[in-house]
């Protein structure tokens, strides 16, 4: 610590019954952050064999670069880093980070170890006999003079407890919830599904057609890091699918291709382009995402109907409820497009000239990159549009405006997609890009304006874990 400061900062734990019966004092520097958990690399190391609830790296308390009172005094800042259960200051539950106040009290867990953060200047300090005294750190205090706790945590860890060599017997509790069992169970059961499905195409290809669209739900489930039930998505996407082996769909056949000037059968070869982007625009964007998004729409309506709880879990109340049954939506009307449509249409243009097994290979090799494309194709168009169903809700008065936008720039995107496929390859990749690009702005802008923001659980792809 610079000679010039003025004010030593430090963390004193409280005394508990059977944990700590004394009070422990540890040195904060104003040089390095200094993080609090089990793991014997923190800079305070808690005791893991006693402060079971504490995860391995809980909290850091850091000092914000540059800024200190005319006094002198660093200005400290503490972040929860993803713990278990939680930190909470002075009772209230930590949520990202904290300006610390002296005296605030820091408790690990609602029944972990607390901590009591203080400032003292140096004039004012006691005697080192004083039970507060406590001696002017170094900037290399942590890497060069062992705290008691720490030399108390590396004689524990020379021990070695039943749940250490079995580890399965403390954390099976939490592998739902932390190490992705249900995906890998599910995984696991869709493998043996396919060995058994081999010899059987339409099995199989339904099979692998519907994990891989499953994944890729997955994906932007997690990226959008709200809980919604697995029967609503459910019902999303068997609804969507009804609708294209039902009468429904000629309803919208007739509409968009009869009334609007979608008919993409009278097209030749001399058709202007821009005739021909107007046709799909009508008869291919703007249809199919008018059809996905009535399946999210009726939903929504019902939820208005419903009493707690039901009716959150099944209405659309905010963008994310939107983008997440968009999705779903995409995922019924793709697979229901992919295996019942283009599929089929590759295998028989293929069986008379390549042979049935080379018209299996045709159709598999088509269904792959179609199911997985989902996330920058009919995924991206159909949850975009489903952040403005969802905002309509938080912003009612002006909703004509918000899903006329929503509607125009999904179907825009849809249109695009399709035209580029017509042209070059290359041009696929660059409107795929922008398709989730726009997926991922909405998103992050729904997840910012979400009531239950404080309990998402999205993924951070660049973040301090502390578990």
């Amino acid at each position: 610590m610079p000679e010039t400061e003025r004010f030593i900062a430090y963390l004193r734990l409280l005394p508990q019954a059977k944990a700590t019966p004394q009070q422990t004092t540890y040195p904060l520097t104003g040089v390095n952050p200094v993080v609090v958990g089990r793991d014997f690399r923190c800079q305070i190391v808690l005791d893991p064999t006693v402060y079971r609830s504490v995860s391995r790296r809980h909290i850091e308390i850091s000092p914000l670069p540059g800024m200190a009172t005319t006094e002198r005094e660093w200005i400290w800042q503490i972040c929860d880093l993803s713990s278990r259960n939680g930190t909470f200051i002075n009772g209230v539950r930590l949520q990202g980070c904290k300006l610390l106040q002296t005296g605030d009290r820091i408790a690990l867990g609602q029944n972990g170890p607390e901590f009591v953060f203080e400032q003292q200047s140096v004039e004012e300090m006691s005697p080192p006999s004083a039970p507060k005294a406590i001696p002017l750190p170094a900037p290399d205090l942590y890497s060069t003079a062992p705290s008691a706790a720490r030399l108390s945590a590396a004689r524990s860890r020379e021990t070695v407890s039943l749940t250490q060599l079995f580890p399965i017997l403390s954390t099976g509790r939490e592998l739902a919830h932390k190490a992705y069992l249900i995906p890998a169970g599910i995984t696991i059961l869709f493998v043996v599904l396919l060995f058994l499905a081999i010899g059987h195409p339409f099995m199989f290809n339904f099979l692998l057609a519907s994990y891989l669209a499953g994944a890729a739900y997955f994906f932007i489930y997690q990226l959008c890091g709200k809980h919604k039930p697995w029967w609503v998505l459910a019902i999303m996407v068997v609804s969507t699918a009804f609708i294209l082996i039902s009468p429904l769909l000629d309803v919208f056949i007739f509409i968009f291709h009869r009334l609007l000037p979608g008919d993409l059968s009278t097209t030749t070869a001399q058709t202007s382009p821009v005739i021909l982007l107007i046709k799909m625009f009508f008869g291919a964007g703007l249809m199919e995402e008018v059809l996905k998004a009535f399946p999210v729409l009726i939903l929504a309506w019902v939820g208005t109907l419903l009493k707690p709880p039901l009716r959150q879990q099944v209405g659309v109340w905010e963008p994310l409820d939107g983008i997440l049954l968009g999705a779903a939506a995409a995922v019924g009307f793709s697979l229901m497009e992919t295996l019942g449509v283009y599929v089929p249409a590759t295998y028989k243009s293929a069986v008379a000239q390549l042979g049935q097994d080379a018209a299996q290979l045709a159709g598999l090799q088509l269904l792959i990159p179609r199911v997985l494309g989902l996330v920058a194709g009919h995924m991206a168009y159909s949850g975009y549009l489903g952040y403005f169903v969802g905002l309509s809700m938080l912003r009612r008065q002006q909703r004509k405006l918000i899903l006329t936008v929503g509607l125009l720039t999904a179907s825009v995107l849809h249109t695009l997609w399709n035209a580029a496929g017509m042209i070059n390859p290359i041009f696929l990749t660059l409107i795929g890009g922008v398709s989730y690009a726009f997926l991922g702005a909405a998103i992050l802008k729904a997840r910012s304006l979400s009531p239950t923001r404080s309990q998402n659980f999205a993924t951070r792809f660049i973040h301090k874990s502390g578990r």
